[in-house]
């Protein structure tokens, strides 16, 4: 047997995994909701005859899925060295503490204790969340709260990846 005249293309090097991954999933309720809206918009559109009812039921059910799907797939990612919130990307480097907050404490920095300058990842229906320093002196946002309902895993995801940096 010859060898093939074409060698085959490096691949390419497969992306790290994860440290850690949520997605912060709407609940079933939710979806029940979404469900009985599309139940409506087929009830507005009965008087009008069969068709533009299945019509409503369908485009008000299509419609509030999306939102709430839509609403439900926030991500937090610990990766390559950056803790990836949403649309933020903040490299652990640029990170301090992590301060893990039970379902009271992180009711309270929702609240009271919020900053106007913080960046905030929160859904009502977890109630657990990790607050985080940003030490970055260049970075007007004093910390960084995320719901969370790993909130330990999230941590010591954080915690990991800065003692692999520090090696």
């Amino acid at each position: 047997m010859q060898p093939s005249a074409s060698s085959p293309a490096p691949s390419p090097a497969p992306a790290p995994a994860p440290h850690f991954d949520e997605r912060l999933t709407a609940p079933r309720s939710w979806w029940l909701i979404a469900g009985l809206l599309g139940l409506s918009g087929g009830l507005v559109m009965f008087p009008l005859g069969t068709v533009p009812m299945l019509g409503g039921l369908i485009v008000a059910a299509v419609l509030a899925g999306a939102a709430v799907s839509s609403y439900g797939s926030a991500r937090i990612r610990v990766v390559a060295g950056s803790l990836v919130a949403g649309d933020a990307r903040i490299p652990v480097s640029a990170l301090g503490a992590v301060e893990v907050l039970d379902a009271e404490e992180a009711r309270a920095w929702r609240m009271h204790k919020a900053d106007p300058r913080a960046f905030m990842l929160m859904r009502s229906y977890v109630t657990r969340a990790v607050r985080i320093e940003v030490t970055d002196p260049s970075d007007p946002t004093p910390y960084v709260y995320l719901s969370s309902r790993e909130p330990e895993a999230l941590a010591e995801a954080l915690e990991a990846v800065r003692a692999g940096a520090e090696d």
